[in-house]
């Protein structure tokens, strides 16, 4: 090779490496986020209007969730020797969620406790008013009883229509018992579930090349819309928050993950891609899709996976349960109300009821706070109108802390139910066995597979 090919070869390396940085999905959100700060920042107005490219991807996302836990529960669950299992895997993503979800509400209060955010505010209730507060959160709220009967959907395919994520769950459940059972007639039907799967998945690697745009979108409405002089009033409630919630996601995931032979910042890089698409939309919802296929390819069975994260969409909202007792303590201080331990504590006990069910779109934990607070009768649900205009930047770091702990949990369901390769875990977060969206056609893995037997020696 000649000097100037030589020359020439350098210069062209480097648009090659940029051109292969810029094809992963992670820089492209990023650089969504960013751009979309930039432009809500400089152009108030004009970033405001750009909601519907957020609320456009969210949609195109939320339109291929039903089917895609329809498909991957019935799979799961039919291809089960036992109906026990299944009711086994249920029962310990069950126990394994309160127990989160109670640490969490812990720890949110003990912090609020410790900082006080809220005291030397002195806000008077009577200039209070829920005027400027969305119609969500001054509706009176369902009681227990309303929210286990909204799980039963009128019909089969009312449950595929609808915006809830668990009357599909118990659709598909009962869908894949029924499979199970008829034996030899539900073969013909498991095939044609798995192959729908697989062209879900397709579809959602197209809808997915959108990320950015809809990063962008989300994160330019959030600035224009709210700006950054909002934090400057209330900015200790949010940094407290933040800490909070990350001082849970090191401390106590991390510890989940420790015994379950795991480490939770390789982890953390591992889904690093969705974590970017969760802060620039402030909702988990959208990255549902793509955690089910990293999940299973990391090697958790299919019907844990297909279990354990839609049941955690509506169960397991750790960051959701950290903003309630924290939102909740912080507008009593403001108000000086003093709250005694023994109203804490009541109060503790019914935010394990109203975290249930919030679904992972943007701004369900302000309204589930607001459900707390009318079963409270200590402080007003006027007052949420106090950190109504800071809820949003909120919202990403409750969303990101839910995101994290659903693999989490999936990850320690698994390894309880010794449904979880943890050698090809290992490798995965490694690297060794890297990810590409195709691999979520074939995604989750229903077990782990043997290893090739050695070809026999010749001669």
């Amino acid at each position: 090779m000649s000097r100037k090919d030589a020359a020439q070869a350098t210069v062209a390396t480097p648009p090659g490496r940029i051109r292969r940085m810029l094809s992963h999905l992670y820089i492209q959100c990023l650089i969504g986020v960013l751009a979309g700060a930039a432009v809500g920042w400089l152009w108030p107005s004009f970033g405001a209007e750009l909601k519907p490219l957020g609320d456009g991807f969210i949609a195109l996302v939320k339109m291929t969730i039903a089917p895609l836990i329809f498909c991957t529960v019935v799979h799961g669950i039919s291809s089960l020797e036992s109906m026990k299992a299944v009711g086994r895997v249920g029962l310990k993503a069950l126990v394994y969620f309160e127990i989160l979800t109670t640490i969490a509400l812990v720890i949110g209060l003990v912090v609020v406790n410790v900082v006080k955010p809220g005291e030397g505010l002195h806000v008077d209730p009577s200039t209070l008013s829920t005027s400027g507060l969305p119609e969500a959160a001054t509706a009176q709220h369902e009681s227990f009883a309303d929210f286990m009967l909204s799980i039963i959907p009128q019909t089969l395919i009312s449950a595929m229509t609808g915006e809830e994520i668990l009357p599909v769950l118990l659709v598909s459940i009962i869908f894949g018992f029924g499979i199970q059972a008829a034996g030899e007639a539900g073969t013909g039907i498991k095939r044609g579930v798995e192959s729908l799967s697989k062209v879900m998945f397709i579809v959602i690697r197209w809808v997915m090349r959108l990320a950015p745009v809809g990063a962008f979108g989300s994160m330019a409405f959030t600035i224009g819309n709210y700006g950054l002089d909002t934090l400057r009033h209330l900015f200790l409630l949010v940094a407290s928050f933040w800490l909070t919630a990350l001082f849970f996601v090191l401390v106590v995931l991390g510890s989940v993950m420790r015994l379950n032979g795991l480490r939770l910042l390789p982890y953390i890089r591992y889904i690093k891609d969705e974590l970017l698409i969760v802060l620039g939309t402030s909702s988990s919802e959208p990255v549902l899709p793509r955690l089910i296929g990293k999940l299973g390819h990391l090697g958790a069975s299919k019907p844990v996976v297909g279990l354990t994260v839609p049941a955690g969409y509506s169960f397991n909202l750790e960051g959701t349960a950290i903003y309630l007792t924290t939102g909740a303590v912080f507008l009593a201080q403001a108000l000086d109300i003093d709250l005694s331990l023994g109203q804490q504590l009541t109060m503790l006990a019914v935010m394990l009821l109203t975290s249930k069910g919030a679904a992972g779109v943007t701004g369900s934990g302000f309204v589930a706070l607001a459900a707390s607070l009318s079963a409270i009768p200590h402080v007003p649900v006027a007052a949420l109108a106090l950190i109504f205009g800071i809820d949003r930047f909120m919202s990403e770091a409750r969303a990101l802390t839910s995101t994290v702990g659903y693999g989490v949990a999936t990850i320690a369901v698994a390894r309880w139910e010794g449904q979880l390769d943890q050698d090809r875990a290992r490798a995965v977060l490694r690297g060794e066995i890297p990810y590409t969206p195709a691999d979520e056609a074939d995604a989750p893995r229903t077990a782990p597979e043997p290893a090739p037997a050695p070809m026999p020696a010749i001669g």
